[in-house]
């Protein structure tokens, strides 16, 4: 709220209150978060080349704090549903599937702090990957690869409550439906889907793919379940009433992150092997566009308003972020090696 001033104050002194009005908007600005259409947030990037936490001013495109994880290394970030914090699983320094350290972290780090202000110890190397928030129920679930399983965290506390067993190796990445019932992981080496009754803390059952399958994503009504084919260039389309394939999606490479927009009109796939993004339109079920992007596209971030994509590129530290009103890169953010997971941080 601006000062009170005296108007008579104001007519003897004009530059007085241009001054006074100057030291208040600056203070707004400093303390607000950044704004763009309807959604206000940070962009967090997982900079796993480099052990950091980036924190991006989608206002000014700008990576304007780094954050040491302490730890070797996060490949993903989830944020808190109020926006505060960042939680950053510790993989460990190797790609799913091979030889390599095993993690046995999280990290919780406050965004406005910039800090790490919490841990969780597994106990034991479990290679903690993927993490979500619970929609309805506001626990935190991270896959854990070693044991096959997903865990379950209060934020609050950060004790562990318990596990969900996916009944699979290598379960990488985990998609939640609108209800918070249901998981859905992808499980990268045996290119199987395990479904998984969150409530109950139990597999229902596991969906074969093929050999080697990559991330997951669910459409905006949690009627298709989305992953890519790591040996030919298709996506997967699973129904989840019958949770059968219900249909293959051709695409000019081989995809790997995946996110809808908020309407379920588009579902947005990276395609590393040839630096694309692909537009697939959800009502055809066909591509219908493509932008190019710098190399190795990985994650990929549909801003809560719907606006603009956000495409983390590994190769080039850099996200793209793309208007998806035009379907042209609007800027390339400079971020850190290995830039990988992305989450929203948003603000209220």
């Amino acid at each position: 709220m601006l000062p009170s001033i005296n108007r008579a104050a104001m007519n003897r002194c004009p530059k007085l209150i241009v001054s006074l009005m100057s030291i208040a908007l600056a203070s707004f600005s400093l303390n607000a978060a950044p704004t763009i259409g309807s959604a206000k947030g940070w962009l967090l990037v997982a900079n796993k080349g480099e052990h950091t936490l980036g924190i991006v001013d989608p206002t000014t495109y700008t990576q304007v704090a780094v954050v040491p994880e302490d730890g070797v290394t996060g490949h993903e970030v989830a944020a808190s549903p109020d926006g505060t914090k960042a939680y950053v699983p510790i993989y460990g320094d190797s790609g799913v599937g091979k030889p390599g350290t095993d993690g046995t972290l999280m990290r919780v780090i406050d965004i406005a702090a910039r800090k790490i202000v919490g841990t969780v110890d597994f106990g034991k190397g479990v290679r903690p990957h993927c993490a979500m928030a619970g929609p309805k129920n506001g626990l935190l679930y991270i896959t854990t690869e070693i044991d096959n399983s997903i865990t379950i965290i209060d934020p609050k506390t950060l004790k562990i409550l318990g596990t969900v067993p996916t009944g699979q190796p290598e379960s990488h990445m985990l998609a939640i439906t609108r209800d918070g019932k249901r998981g859905y992981t992808s499980n990268v080496g045996p290119g199987t889907i395990s479904v998984l009754d969150l409530e109950n803390q139990k597999l229902i059952r596991t969906i074969p793919i093929v050999p080697g399958a990559q991330r997951i994503s669910l459409s905006p009504d949690d009627h298709w379940v989305f992953t890519s084919d790591q040996s030919e260039p298709r996506l997967a389309v699973v129904d989840t009433k019958t949770d059968a394939i219900s249909q293959w999606i051709p695409m000019p490479g081989k995809g790997y992150g995946t996110a809808p927009t908020p309407d379920g009109h588009w579902l947005v796939v990276a395609l590393p092997n040839v630096n694309k993004v692909a537009g697939i339109n959800l009502e055809t079920m066909k591509v219908e566009k493509t932008v190019d992007v710098p190399r190795t596209p990985q994650e990929v971030l549909v801003r809560p308003d719907g606006l603009v994509a956000y495409v983390s590129c590994d190769a080039s530290k850099q996200v793209a972020a793309i208007n998806l009103k035009d379907w042209k890169v609007e800027k390339l953010i400079d971020a850190g090696r290995g830039a990988d997971g992305l989450a929203w941080a948003a603000a209220k």
